[in-house]
């Protein structure tokens, strides 16, 4: 009998917080197809290559990997093929302007399952970091690991 992997609680885009400046979230729910939803449960999506943009008025998720699903048949989905997000009309007529007044991206941060099951995409508003913001962030997690140390030691 094939031993099943432990579905993962979250799939996160690390370097998000490193290149950019995150200010407003929103919770967007995915169009996904059967076998899609089965590889995230055995946790083969990966956000660090996706982004969003707006189509027609829709706001879609690109390049976003999920592994093919290994028991699927020909119906397989195609790993990076674009997928819609799903919000309330409000909401993406806010984000949409802010995106193009502003000049600000929205970067596709956490793949979550929410309290219902439903597979959920946490999104950010976001200004990209300048190199210099960049060097600060490094500098500033350096010094945060220095001081846990020296706590841990003379605790």
């Amino acid at each position: 009998m094939a031993k099943s992997k432990k579905s993962p609680k979250e799939i996160v885009n690390r370097k998000a917080k490193f290149e950019y400046q995150l200010l407003d979230s929103f919770e967007a729910g995915l169009v996904l197809k059967g076998t899609e939803v089965k590889s995230i449960k055995l946790g083969n999506a990966n956000l660090s290559d996706a982004y969003c943009l707006f189509e027609n008025g829709n706001l879609t998720l690109k390049s976003m990997y999920i592994g093919e699903y290994e028991y699927g048949t020909i119906h397989n989905h195609e790993t990076r093929r674009d997928r819609r997000l799903l919000l309330r009309k409000t909401e993406l007529k806010k984000i949409e302007r802010r995106v193009v007044e502003k000049g600000m991206t929205l970067v596709p941060y956490r793949l979550y399952f929410s309290e219902r099951g439903f597979i959920k995409l946490e999104i950010f508003l976001a200004m990209g970091k300048k190199a210099y913001d960049k060097r600060e962030t490094i500098k500033d997690r350096q010094n945060k690991r220095d001081l846990d140390r020296i706590k841990k030691e003379y605790s």
